[in-house]
């Protein structure tokens, strides 16, 4: 392992994560591990690149230097980014697994117990196949997980950085709600986001910002395509924000006209969530269990609006395409994973099909604390609306965040 001062992290934070991977790859009785998915790759080495289409790999001995199996042009990755200081590049004419398969036996692999990522998207069937037809005198076992079991829990330096992901993300949402306005295209909205998270120190993300109006927030996962916004309508706008590699995201809703009490009590119920998973959470419960109190919450309205999905979903590194952790813990009923310190999660309590045509979004990135949950944003929670402003929101000046409602709850006690 080459020691250098130019990587995401300090060297000691990549080698802390290797030797915890060796006492896992110990603990199950393996020789070696071959890590193929761009995350934790990426985890493991500081390593990135956007080609990670093609074949690559870091393969992580028990005692012997780890190596990378990389395209050739990307090796310049390896070099400009990673500790790594073995690589055996492979052409573009050249066979990507038989490279692997070589490099197994240089370094006196091929015989021994090997673990591989079995479900990760980068290392497909075909390619499996061939290792296995080829590979004959060692014993290829899965692996997947052996990695995620280090990721799911983030460090102190990894949430500094994901602190930083956050900025860019509330500024993507502030130049949104500035954005919005009866007349523009949701292509204008995107454009104002995407330019003010990148100002802002942000890089591109794993997924584009979500950006629907009016009829088109109740398409899951659609964004921009050119709708021009009309008075009276809403505005559904989700956020993803990125700083090497790492991810916040959050949802927010903006109401060009007045704000019927329909979307009010949508409001409510969504601050009313989030309020109380802050009031509650803490190290100890289930995921099962957060997902309940979220969901119930939700379930409870009366505005014809339901929480169709999960209620979270653990965040952090990512690549296209998707910025989510999801495939590592999600929050969702029946799931026995218990919550840990360092643990960060997008928690969602959304609602769709609001009067059974709007959908509309308040959402917030948490990490796990020692007693409890904080959020790595400081934003205003609270639909944004324009024109004019509703009866009930006029009476009072309402809590515009997290540690507002907080504050709130605690002095009603």
């Amino acid at each position: 392992m080459l020691n250098r001062d130019d990587m995401t992290f300090p060297f000691s934070e990549y080698e802390r994560r290797i030797n915890e991977l060796r006492a896992r790859i110990l603990e199950r009785h393996l020789d070696a591990v071959v890590i193929t998915d761009p995350e934790n790759i990426m985890y493991l080495t500081d390593y990135q690149t956007t080609g990670y289409s093609f074949f690559q790999a870091v393969v992580v001995p028990l005692e012997q230097e780890p190596f990378m199996i990389t395209r050739a042009m990307e090796e310049s990755n390896v070099i400009a980014r990673s500790w790594v200081e073995v690589t055996r590049p492979y052409p573009d004419t050249g066979d990507a697994i038989q490279m692997l398969v070589d490099a197994l036996r240089e370094f006196n692999l091929a015989d021994k117990r090997i673990g591989y990522e079995r479900n990760s998207y980068f290392f497909p069937a075909y390619q499996q196949d061939f290792i296995h037809t080829t590979l004959t005198d060692g014993k290829l076992l899965d692996c997947f997980g052996i990695v995620e079991q280090g990721r799911v829990c983030k460090s102190a330096v990894e949430l500094e950085v994901m602190r930083q992901a956050a900025k860019a993300t509330q500024a993507g949402m502030q130049a949104g709600i500035e954005a919005c306005q009866a007349g523009v295209t949701e292509n204008e909205i995107g454009a104002a986001i995407s330019a003010a998270m990148f100002k802002a120190g942000g890089e591109p993300p794993a997924v584009m910002p979500y950006v629907t109006s009016g009829p088109r927030t109740m398409i899951g996962h659609a964004t921009w395509e050119g709708r021009k916004v009309q008075s009276g309508e809403h505005v559904f706008l989700e956020v993803g924000g990125c700083y090497r590699r790492y991810h916040t995201a959050m949802m927010r809703t903006v109401v060009l006209g007045e704000l019927s009490d329909s979307m009010y009590k949508a409001q409510e119920c969504m601050k009313l969530a989030l309020t109380t998973m802050h009031e509650y959470i803490q190290p100890g419960m289930t995921v099962s269990d957060v997902d309940n109190l979220i969901r119930n919450i939700i379930t409870a309205n009366d505005v014809g609006a339901r929480l169709i999905t999960r209620s979270g979903y653990s965040i952090g590194i990512a690549f296209p395409p998707s910025w989510d952790e999801g495939y590592i813990i999600s929050l969702k009923q029946g799931e026995s994973t218990v919550l840990k310190e360092g643990m960060t999660f997008h928690v969602i309590p959304w609602m769709w099909g609001v009067d059974g045509d709007k959908t509309c979004g308040i959402s917030d990135t948490i990490a796990i604390t020692e007693n409890g949950c904080e959020s790595f944003f400081d934003f205003p929670l609270d639909f944004a609306v324009k024109k004019s402003t509703s009866v009930k929101n006029s009476e009072a000046e309402p809590a515009k965040n997290v540690k507002q409602l907080k504050a709130a709850a605690s002095a009603n006690k």
